[in-house]
């Protein structure tokens, strides 16, 4: 189903039983972390919280700020208007894979999937809820071209780089900016406040094509914050030709709205697909989309907030961070663009998503494995022998995945290693199990104990080197690592094996069930 808003999303889990309403002020400096990092490790993933009342340096916040919303199957299946997420795999999958019609009674149902893509195009409206309230900042001008700004925008003063928790306090009655809103400072040696779940919207230059991702942000003062999109992710392509052109890169940046936005904007989608279709298949609703304030950049028309402006290519890039990361470590200091501030709009009854990170399991594990459930078909397409694929909590994300599949040659172990290493962000992933299409790559256990029982340590593992994640901090230069696979399948007299293999422990059926009927009396 499609929410029209955060807040409905919000009520809808009140609804479902899987909200706490924290009603006492709770800071947004550390304290909301430490709640929703307690709540995120609970079993399951605990509940979803609104915090009531968030404090910015003591002050209530007008915005309530939710958190873990996401972080839980069934939130994940509620967000998608489905009872599993399994079920919204199994539909995606279907999509992709359609039969040849043999009747009219399969023709109707043939077509009836493929409107559901057409209706999920976006479409341009003229206004939306995320204009309820617009505060826009004078820009100062390009070098090549004067920045567009509207009559009668309103003049703010800006903040030094190293603005004090007084600065901030100073403003906190200059509705809205970056000092007011309820930005977490998430863990103690973070380098300031951060925003958390930004959707990020950029266009190629060149080609038009739009592009939504996620990248934190870091508050520098109430009109500037770091953008830190890695060197291998598409908005980092995108401000590369502004960079070359010399020419002033627009970003619009939304929060909030329907729970699908964020969640398309980390989807690994293929390079070039729009997310807001992916939104609009999945909310079951075409994304109605509306022309921000100060460029020409569209985002959803029921966002929560809207934070526009530009990175400027001729400005100096400013050390990000630290930030207490996904990895669980922090990340150090770095050199990211400046984004600039021009304009921040929103609902009048907003209120503020965020997530954090750390150590796992955390409410991304059940973002990111939403993400492999729906995305299966497509590593299935490339690689039919794949039966199934676990990212475990351990791994943050690509660090360690399994793989089972229906070993049926010598060798095929090694062809979905270098398969899986050339797609994507699974190029980033350090460590590799392949096991066989009988075991449990969900079940951590079963899989270490295949890993420790098929496998001679020299014979079955692969070194090889690739592009590794700019936020690991054990590799010796950043962006560059090794990755070890292993092959922890059944061997085959092809590939060297000259003894027999011996058959798994396993009960006779017969008793099994004799004995089922017996323990359930």
């Amino acid at each position: 189903m499609a929410f029209d808003s955060f807040r409905q999303f919000v009520e809808a889990l009140d609804r479902a039983g899987e909200l706490k309403r924290i009603t006492q002020p709770v800071a947004t400096e550390l304290e909301i972390t430490e709640l929703a990092d307690r709540e995120m490790k609970s079993p399951g993933g605990g509940k979803a919280l609104l915090i009531e009342k968030p404090t910015v340096n003591g002050v209530v916040s007008p915005f309530p700020v939710a958190i873990n919303t996401l972080g839980s199957w069934k939130r994940m299946a509620l967000s998608m208007g489905a009872q599993t997420v399994d079920e919204v795999a199994a539909e995606l999958s279907g999509l992709m894979k359609p039969k040849v019609p043999v009747g009219l009674k399969e023709m109707i149902s043939l077509l009836g999937k493929f409107m559901e893509v057409r209706h999920a195009k976006p479409k341009v409206v003229k206004d939306g809820p995320c204009k309820e309230v617009i505060h826009k900042f004078a820009a100062p001008p390009s070098r090549k071209e004067p920045w567009p700004t509207a009559p009668n925008v309103g003049q703010a003063s800006r903040l030094s780089p190293s603005a004090s928790e007084n600065d901030f306090r100073d403003r906190r009655d200059a509705c809205p900016t970056l000092a007011n809103l309820p930005i977490l400072k998430c863990w103690p040696l973070d380098g300031g406040r951060f925003i958390t779940l930004p959707c990020v919207v950029t266009k190629d230059p060149d080609t038009g094509e739009r592009n939504v991702g996620m990248y934190r942000m870091q508050v520098y003062d109430d009109r500037s914050t770091g953008m830190h999109w890695q060197l291998q992710k598409v908005a980092a392509r995108h401000g590369r030709r502004y960079y070359e052109k010399g020419e002033r890169m627009p970003v619009a940046v939304f929060l909030g709205g329907d729970p699908m936005f964020p969640f398309a904007a980390t989807a690994p989608l293929p390079d070039g697909l729009d997310e807001f279709l992916l939104a609009g298949y999945l909310r079951k609703k075409s994304v109605e989309l509306v022309k921000c304030e100060t460029n020409d950049l569209e985002v959803p028309a029921n966002s929560d907030f809207v934070i526009e402006g530009y990175v400027d290519p001729t400005e100096p890039l400013r050390d990000e961070g630290p930030f207490g990361d996904h990895t669980g470590y922090y990340t150090l200091p770095e050199p990211y663009p400046v984004f600039h501030v021009t304009a921040i709009t929103h609902r009048k009854d907003a209120v503020y998503p965020a997530t954090i990170v750390g150590i796992p399991p955390m409410e991304d594990f059940y973002i990111g494995g939403a993400s492999v459930k729906l995305f299966l078909p497509i590593f299935k397409m490339n690689f039919p022998e794949i039966v199934d694929l676990a990212l475990p909590a351990e791994g943050v994300f690509h660090n360690l995945v399994f793989v089972s599949i229906k070993k049926t040659y010598p060798m095929q172990a090694y062809k979905i290693m270098h398969g899986l290493w050339g797609m994507g962000q699974m190029m980033f992933t350090k460590y590799l199990v392949v096991v066989d299409a009988d075991v449990d790559v969900h079940n951590t256990s079963e899989v270490l104990f295949r890993l420790c029982a098929n496998t001679d340590p020299q014979r079955d593992s692969i070194f090889t080197k690739g592009p590794a994640d700019v936020l690991d901090h054990a590799t010796s230069e950043i962006a560059m690592g090794t990755k070890l696979g292993i092959d922890a399948t059944r061997k085959l007299a092809g590939e060297g094996f000259k003894r027999p293999w011996p058959p798994l422990i396993k009960m006779d059926e017969t008793v099994r069930k004799k004995i089922d009927a017996l323990h359930n009396k």
